[in-house]
């Protein structure tokens, strides 16, 4: 996030997208909903469905899924049109403009119709809104990134940022939701295929250089490969082993039935974790990792926090905190790791991370620190971006509308987009052991529109098939009116009903990730139900 997640109070406007907010992040939810009843903020949503935080919003639009970029485009062509930019901002700290007005010149707002369902008065009017309020802050998640037109999604996003001056300042910026527990954490730490900590590239000779003395190693300096990069690696044989720790890509990943080919396919596949996930079933080595509250550390949260993890009991049985297990494979692999704390290794971090470079745990005791921090007598940074960005001007970027890489046709007629419930969380490699949890939903389901349901002969409970070009699971119907007709939602939480056997591996061709929110499927009343 650009921004805290105090400042949302402090926003007149927030643009939220790509979200289902009360189920994926309830604490900044809460945050909203307080905010739009004390009457200091209204909320515009984008979003194909109705959803519980539909009814606190002031304006819902509701965009085909996938088509995301042509409604932002339309958005931005409103305020470059009718002179709403905040022209102070845009000539002193952006460069670009005269770009962007020709690349956005054929998204006028019936055009954009014509592509998202948004009626054109409506978009409008929602353009004005965000453009004519002090602070307008824009929150997204991955319903905006798990496209194949993911980045421009966000290239997109920070386009409307820019043109009305939103960054740099509370009550706005371009912030997105994290999806997990210290994700950010684990980015900031160099788990990508193209960067160190602190997101210094690999291809970068003199950041190589410094890691390479710091740990007395020769480094590659190509990027490696992402997750579904691997996976294809794999089943084509290049990859021979995989380590998977905390992850179960048996559930998670696009084309689930693809990933379980290519890591059968693997010599040797080592998973480290705390449960005996569908991944770990299929594991040659299983290492039991400790859980949060069995570790020192820190977590980084999606507001660049960054906090103590404190070790409140012991592992059970032979499970061992995970720096142990990593330095001992270490040193068996003639590497030795002799790290005598976690916060020895934060000592590290710091060394070698400007961004981390004021952060130690003697300092994040009471509370904790948000990056960039890059000395010991710096307070952290709330707010990114104040009076100057990191390339010097901002850039407005021109990007295109382009069609999702998989559309309905005569054989799969329905676009299906997945999710989470409000009761399992991810793969549900932990929600699934919660015996409460299961009481409240034990089993996947898949919701249906009603007046598809109506032409189906589907009724609430009743088994349905759904088939991609990859797969088919049978599931339960889930009749709503939350949905547009022709639309189908999953969730991917329970591995042998869940979503992902059926979603799309395609990439986007920039940030690499799949494109897990849109394919095409068909639907057929299958024996069986409630």
């Amino acid at each position: 996030m650009t921004n805290s997640i105090a400042d949302l109070e402090k926003a007149e406007v927030v643009l939220l997208t790509g979200s289902n907010t009360t189920v994926n992040h309830p604490v900044i939810a809460e945050v909203l909903k307080r905010s739009v009843l004390r009457g200091g903020m209204r909320l515009i949503l984008v979003d194909p469905r109705d959803l519980d935080i539909s009814r606190y919003a002031e304006m819902h639009l509701k965009p085909a899924p996938g088509t995301d970029v042509a409604w932002i485009n339309g958005m931005a062509k409103v305020i470059i049109d009718e002179g709403l930019c905040d022209k102070d901002f845009v000539r002193e700290r952006t460069e670009g403009l005269e770009e962007l007005r020709e690349g956005l010149s054929a998204y006028d707002p019936q055009r954009v119709e014509e592509i998202t369902g948004i009626p054109a008065g409506e978009l409008k009017a929602a353009a004005r809104l965000y453009a004519g309020a002090g602070r307008a802050a824009i929150l997204y998640a991955m319903g905006i990134t798990q496209h194949i037109s993911g980045t421009d999604n966000v290239m997109a996003l920070a386009n409307l940022a820019l043109l009305t001056g939103n960054l740099g300042k509370e009550g706005a910026g371009i912030n997105p939701l994290r999806g997990q527990n210290n994700v950010q954490g684990a980015c900031d730490m160099g788990a990508l295929p193209n960067v160190f900590t602190g997101y210094q590239r690999v291809d970068d000779a003199e950041a190589a250089g410094k890691f390479a003395r710091a740990w007395g190693k020769d480094l590659p300096v190509r990027p490696g490969l992402t997750v579904v990069e691997m996976v294809e690696a794999a089943r084509r044989g290049e990859i021979r082993a995989m380590f998977v720790m905390g992850e179960n890509p048996l559930v998670t990943d696009p084309d689930t039935g693809h990933v379980e080919e290519a890591l059968r396919n693997l010599d040797l596949l080592v998973v480290q974790d705390i449960f005996l996930t569908e991944t770990a079933s299929l594991a040659d080595v299983v290492l039991p990792g400790a859980c949060f509250a069995e570790k020192e550390g820190t977590f980084t949260n999606t507001e660049r926090k960054v906090q103590r993890v404190r070790k409140a009991l012991e592992p059970p049985g032979e499970a061992q905190e995970d720096l142990a297990i990593i330095m001992d494979l270490s040193g068996r692999m003639g590497y030795p790791m002799r790290y005598a704390s976690a916060a020895e290794i934060m000592d590290e971090i710091a060394a070698l991370t400007p961004s981390y470079g004021g952060i130690s745990h003697a300092r994040i005791e009471g509370g904790g620190l948000q990056w960039p921090c890059p000395d010991p007598e710096h307070p952290g940074t709330p707010v990114l971006h104040v009076g100057s960005f990191p390339r010097g001007k901002g850039r407005l970027t021109p990007v295109e509308y382009v069609p999702p890489g998989e559309l309905p046709d005569a054989e799969y007629p329905f676009l299906l987009t997945t999710g989470r419930s409000a009761f399992h969380y991810h793969a549900g490699s932990m929600t699934r052991h919660s015996a409460s949890l299961l009481e409240k939903e034990g089993r996947a389901w898949v919701a249906v529109n009603d007046a598809d349901a109506l032409e189906l002969g589907l009724r609430e409970g009743d088994a349905v098939r759904v088939t991609s070009r990859r797969g088919t699971v049978v599931s339960r119907a889930h009749i709503s009116s939350r949905l547009r007709k022709g639309n189908v939602f999953a969730t991917f939480h329970f591995g042998e009903e869940g979503a992902n056997l059926l979603t799309n591996p395609v990439l986007d061709p920039k940030s690499k990730i799949p494109e897990l929110k849109v394919c095409a499927v068909r639907l057929e009343r299958a024996e069986g139900g409630e």
